[in-house]
């Protein structure tokens, strides 16, 4: 019995690291690919009125096939039960390959490549996310139509922190999404 108990001392934290960690399975273009990322024909202002029309919020991941950071952030950071339960119940998020081929079609109507939108976006480091506000300005990309774009990996408080002030409505709470981070 004191063989079984101490194996079961050992193995119990590991399967406990595994159910909150994990690791995120990679899709066939070598990108995460997380149970809740959306379905998405990437026609931005589409999937941007859907979701605020079930009440939650677009967020937009780029990221690279081989980035070190993205892994961190899928298995360290988003898989963090408070923040995988938050975007479950109020994000849609849309998957933007850096160096993609599919086609998207940009907020203001620009239709091109991922590649491409990422460039347009001054998009260089992965991942970044992109937070977009529910009410859309007029004729503006992705990147200046949103409440925060933030280039790395954040801490689960931090992100945690950001989404929280995304939901409530970003800049219209009265802060900048710096005054968040730097709490």
């Amino acid at each position: 019995m004191t063989r079984l108990s101490l194996a079961m001392g050992l193995v119990l934290p590991l399967l406990a690291h595994a159910a909150v960690g994990g690791t995120v399975p990679l899709g066939d273009d070598g990108l995460h690919k997380p149970d809740w990322l959306k379905n998405s024909f990437k026609v931005l202002a589409e999937d941007n009125q859907e979701a605020a029309d079930a009440g939650r919020h677009l967020l937009l991941i780029v990221e690279q096939r081989g980035c070190i950071y993205c892994a961190q952030l899928h298995n360290e950071v988003l898989t963090d039960p408070r923040i995988d339960s938050l975007i479950r119940a109020k994000f849609d998020v849309v998957q933007v390959d850096l160096f993609g081929g599919t086609e998207l079609t940009d907020l203001d109507g620009d239709i091109l490549t991922e590649k491409r939108a990422a460039a347009k976006w001054g998009v260089t480091v992965t991942p970044t996310l992109i937070f977009l506000p529910s009410d859309l300005p007029a004729d503006k990309d992705a990147a200046r139509a949103a409440m925060a774009v933030i280039p790395g990996v954040l801490d689960a408080d931090n992100l945690l922190a950001v989404m929280e002030w995304a939901m409530a409505g970003g800049p219209e709470t009265g802060r900048d999404v710096r005054e968040v981070l730097s709490r």
